[in-house]
């Protein structure tokens, strides 16, 4: 009998807490933003050590570009995640402002 892979996380917009997150396993993994002037600021992204290495920041990150773009916002990649991330990601790096 095999076992099936755990449900993909579902990573939801916080709006009132400026963040995006999914809630795995009882922990919390956040990329957390701010808004500026028509800019999306990344300040933070944060995966608890119990949920790493499963691709979950990329997961919140991919959320927050998407989401930037829909909204027509320039990212500020403030997390030095989310800048790492955009400069592999050819596709988000015109969201830069």
């Amino acid at each position: 009998m095999s076992q099936s892979a755990p449900p993909a996380p579902v990573v939801r917009h916080n709006p009132a807490a400026s963040r995006f997150e999914a809630d795995v396993e009882g922990h919390l993994a956040v990329a957390e933003y701010s808004l500026e002037a028509g800019r999306m600021i990344f300040t933070h992204t944060l995966v608890p050590v119990e949920l790493r290495g499963r691709g979950l920041a990329e997961k919140l990150v991919r959320a927050g570009l998407a989401e930037a773009r829909t909204q027509g916002r320039r990212v500020v990649p403030a997390c030095s995640y989310v800048a790492a991330f955009i400069e592999r990601q050819a596709e988000f790096q015109d969201l830069l402002a």
